[in-house]
């Protein structure tokens, strides 16, 4: 007979079924801590490398998504330490995002105040930590809830609810320092 923590060790993980469901998140999570858009999907294929050997070590079969997170965030280091500096995600993250979207002719005025706060926006989320950038970008572009990052990122909801909290002040407090006028509008 054997007890449920053998079961567990014994279990077999599904990858082709398992990496599509964590693919998109694991590589916002890469781009928030500093991988390059052109090589992100680089890096996810070192962190499926990893996962794929590293999976006769996980215990549990229900943290699966917690487990990813952190190889994710080792590989994400190991690929900067590689570079030998810091890259600024938020630019990169930012300009390919606005070639999504529908190339609408507006008008020069309100063009130039949204690219003006968009260029606020990415000062302010580059003066972050990664933590706090990577933890907005996830709520904030992902549209995930509160229990799909504590679920995804190994943490308490509780835990999500304070990070949000402290990143939201701190980009407050970015944007304020970068923009005095807009807070007392």
């Amino acid at each position: 007979m054997t007890s449920p923590a053998d079961q567990h060790r014994d279990f077999r993980i599904e990858w082709d079924l398992l990496w599509p469901q964590h693919q998109r998140w694991l590589a916002t999570v890469l781009l928030a801590r500093g991988v390059e858009a052109g090589a992100v999907d680089e890096v996810l294929q070192e962190v499926g490398i990893a996962a794929v050997e590293g999976a006769p070590g996980l215990r549990d079969p229900e943290k699966v998504a917690p487990w990813l997170y952190r190889i994710a965030v080792v590989k994400a280091l190991q690929y900067r330490r590689r570079q030998g500096r810091r890259r600024k995600l938020i630019d990169r993250y930012a300009t390919r995002q606005e070639r999504s979207f529908d190339r609408v002719e507006p008008e020069p005025l309100a063009w130039l105040l949204a690219e003006e706060q968009r260029q606020l926006v990415r000062q302010a989320l580059a003066s972050l930590s990664p933590r706090d950038a990577e933890i907005m970008l996830l709520k904030y572009t992902e549209g995930w809830s509160y229990r799909q990052l504590a679920e995804h990122l190994g943490i308490s909801t509780s835990a999500i609810e304070a990070r949000l909290h402290r990143a939201r002040e701190k980009m407050r407090r970015a944007l304020a320092r970068l923009a005095p006028e807009l807070v007392n509008q």
